[in-house]
């Protein structure tokens, strides 16, 4: 599982942060998430899908 981010899409509402601070963080700045680690060990996937799935504005996904 990798994660990716849609920066054009991404406005920074930090969802994804508040729910896997570990994987996600907003810079302020620019208004957009950086993905700390794209590729989440077995047993925090799905952690990290529920934070993906909460971006509003579906910035984020996965892929195998």
């Amino acid at each position: 599982m990798k994660i990716v981010a849609d920066l054009e899409k991404c406005e920074g509402l930090g969802m994804c942060e508040a729910m896997a601070n570990d994987y996600f963080e907003v810079d302020e700045d620019e208004d957009q998430v950086n993905v700390l680690d794209d590729s989440p060990p077995e047993e925090d996937r799905a952690h990290v899908y529920a934070a993906v799935q909460a971006c509003p504005v579906l910035a984020l996904s996965l892929t195998d």
